[in-house]
């Protein structure tokens, strides 16, 4: 299924570039947004974007500003960050696949910060449903407790110091995900527990509010390898959605055949016959899959 390049301008103007899936059907039974993670290509949702395509749903998918095909030639001095991935980004893909729906239903399927970044929007509450796979915004004292200062040392030591010195992240050169805008890698590197960091009382309060236009319901999915995305990480980040009923799935790799799945891996196509199929019935009917892996 070869999909049509489309460009989304944001509303300071930052140019996007994204690709719209259309399934056989002239009528798409649902329009879905997916959101990738942090230093993820769009390109790799794309299997799972056909995939979608082919069971019926129009799917659009998107580089954030500063990454894969929306990235500038370079990177040095991008200031470009987290916030702006939801606050400009997603809201231009947001508006843009409102503007392209002729299903009267827009859902979301967000990976990792991608899982989170939609309560920036102001438009969010225009969102039906949102499947978060892993959703949370990267404080270090939620890790796994076995893997947390590795990981603290890695993401929250080492990244901001590299970043420092060279004016962005080379993670592509050093084979840690993709190169990120400072602002990005410094967003993740210098995290704590609050995601309104740094704003002012005023800000915070709007921050939060917006979250709360959020009323459509929430699958947020984790499973119980992933060293990032563990259940008080998914608690911590879903609790800004206040106004929606959120559902939160914990799996294991042994619920879905594997040995293995982690942060990363469930949108590879091996998971075809698996989590995703089994995520069609959220997507079409609201329905969760997994309720005998629901947790509090």
């Amino acid at each position: 299924m070869e999909p049509r390049i489309t460009e989304l301008t944001a509303a300071d103007d930052v140019r996007l570039t994204g690709h719209w899936w259309r399934p056989a059907e002239p009528t798409p039974t649902t329009t879905v947004i997916i959101n990738p993670a942090t230093g993820v290509h769009a390109r790799y949702y794309h299997r799972y974007a056909a995939y979608l395509a082919a069971n019926g749903f129009g799917v659009l998918t998107y580089d954030y500003r500063g990454i894969g095909l929306s990235r500038p030639e370079s990177l040095d001095g991008s200031t470009f960050t987290w916030r702006q991935w939801g606050e400009k980004d997603f809201d231009a893909a947001l508006r843009h696949a409102l503007d392209q729906d002729r299903s009267g239903r827009v859902l979301v399927v967000g990976h990792s910060i991608g899982g989170f970044l939609p309560g920036y929007s102001s438009a969010v509450g225009r969102v039906s449903a949102m499947l978060s796979v892993s959703g949370q915004y990267g404080y270090w004292g939620d890790y796994t407790p076995t893997r947390r200062l590795q990981l603290f040392l890695k993401w929250h030591v080492a990244m901001p110091a590299i970043t420092f010195a060279l004016g962005h992240f080379p993670g592509k050169r050093l084979g840690w995900l993709e190169d990120l805008p400072k602002g990005v890698a410094y967003g993740w590197g210098l995290q704590q527990a609050s995601a309104e960091q740094g704003l002012s009382r005023k800000a915070a309060e709007v921050m939060c509010d917006r979250f709360a236009t959020a009323t459509g319901p929430i699958l947020s999915v984790t499973m119980s390898d992933d060293e990032f995305a563990t259940p008080k990480a998914i608690s911590r980040a879903m609790r800004y959605y206040r106004s929606a009923t959120v559902t939160k799935v914990l799996l294991t790799p042994h619920d879905l055949g594997f040995a293995k799945v982690g942060h990363f891996d469930l949108f590879h196509a091996r998971h075809q016959t698996g989590f995703w199929r089994q995520s069609l019935d959220f997507l079409r009917d609201g329905r969760n899959p997994w309720s005998d892996r629901v947790y509090p």
